[in-house]
């Protein structure tokens, strides 16, 4: 057999000339890689079979409803497009306008090669299905539980801002009447009170511009026979957050807070951080993004903005997709390719899930 008859390592649709990490390189299948790069091709492979993504959106009542994407829609080109080019682990350069500090990365990165433009970020979430909170419940009650970084609060707040470029004044006429009294955000008896109207003021915004929302979250699904490793027969499907909808889980769980007086908390703490951000933003047109997630941490850590377990999950993502999984188990080789499972670290449970399932790589 000739050098160039072997097959190498790969994920489908990240081809080296496409994708900035290179599979024949056992460090590309290291845990944090693998987590957003095999979403990325089971996102190629949907669009190769002709499956739609289920896209999770904000409607005018500030609910949220399911609609279906489209790769292409989600990727701005074909997945199969000679110039589609995935950067995982790199910043967004138009957003690199309105930011005071540096700009962090985020998941992954859209580029044209055509023009060399970036034309869309995306934060990536592979979610278990069904999570501690849920495995003991009927399917239709399995959910994920979802962990999310203050760089995805940052990426909303950019994301926004940017369609704002040349109106900031919309923003501020909103948000100025009551945050121009916080003269110190760190002061939460000053600001607590108001989190209901904070969030009251910036559905506003998000529903007066219901069309501007975008992609923001991407979240596959995989599903195993309860909480063991074994993966259920129909166990791969895909979610995608708008960046409207995706306000929906810090919000609610926040009003939910307030109403408990529960305090401050990581649900309240991404609404502030969201609103000071979107603020400061009206107010200067630049916001400084690490510096308000550093200096507003009303003491307690900030490795995180927040974590929902599946039983809070479940009433946004419950569909068909969400009981019933449409990737078969059996497809896992169609987009792990070249033997790639051999290089897998089973530090991560789908990595274990994949490792303690090798039967499905078997050739029928």
């Amino acid at each position: 057999m000739k050098n160039t008859d072997l097959v190498m390592p790969g994920l489908f649709g990240l081809e080296d000339e496409r994708c900035n990490r290179k599979f024949s390189n056992p460090k590309s299948w290291g845990k944090n890689q693998f987590n957003s790069s095999f979403p990325t091709a089971l996102a190629c492979y949907m669009a190769h079979i002709e499956q739609q993504p289920v896209y999770i959106v904000l409607d005018e009542n500030c609910k949220t409803k399911h609609e279906k994407i489209d790769v292409a829609e989600l990727f701005t080109l074909n997945y199969d497009s000679s110039n589609l080019y995935f950067s995982f682990e790199a910043d967004f350069p138009p957003y690199r306008t309105i930011v005071l500090d540096k700009l962090p990365k985020t998941d992954l990165v859209i580029m044209d090669k055509s023009n060399n433009q970036s034309v869309r970020c995306l934060e990536v979430k592979l979610t278990a299905l069904p999570d501690n909170s849920t495995y003991k419940l009927g399917e239709n009650k399995y959910g994920c539980e979802i962990v999310m970084r203050p760089v995805t609060i940052i990426y909303l707040a950019l994301g926004i801002a940017n369609k704002f470029k040349n109106n900031r004044q919309d923003i501020l006429n909103l948000l100025e009447p009551i945050c121009s009294h916080f003269h110190d955000w760190k002061d939460l008896d000053l600001i607590l009170p108001q989190i209901p109207l904070i969030i009251k003021l910036i559905d506003e915004l998000l529903v007066k511009y219901i069309h501007l929302q975008e992609p923001l979250v991407l979240q596959p699904i995989w599903k195993t026979q309860g909480k063991t490793f074994m993966l259920s027969e129909n166990c791969l499907d895909m979610f995608v957050w708008s960046n409207f909808a995706f306000t929906r889980l810090f919000f609610d769980a926040a009003l939910d807070s307030i109403k408990k007086n529960e305090g401050i908390g990581r649900y309240t703490r991404s609404v502030i951080w969201l609103a000071k951000m979107l603020y400061d933003f009206g107010c200067e047109g630049k916001i400084s993004c690490e510096n308000v997630v550093k200096k507003l941490t009303y003491n307690a850590q900030s490795d995180k903005a927040f974590a929902l377990n599946g039983s809070k999950t479940n009433p946004y993502m419950i569909s068909p997709e969400l009981i019933q999984p449409r990737i078969k188990k059996t497809e896992i080789k169609n987009i792990i390719l070249g033997g790639g499972q051999n290089l897998l670290s089973p530090e991560r449970r789908f990595d274990a899930a994949i490792l303690n399932n090798l039967d499905i790589f078997i050739n029928d």
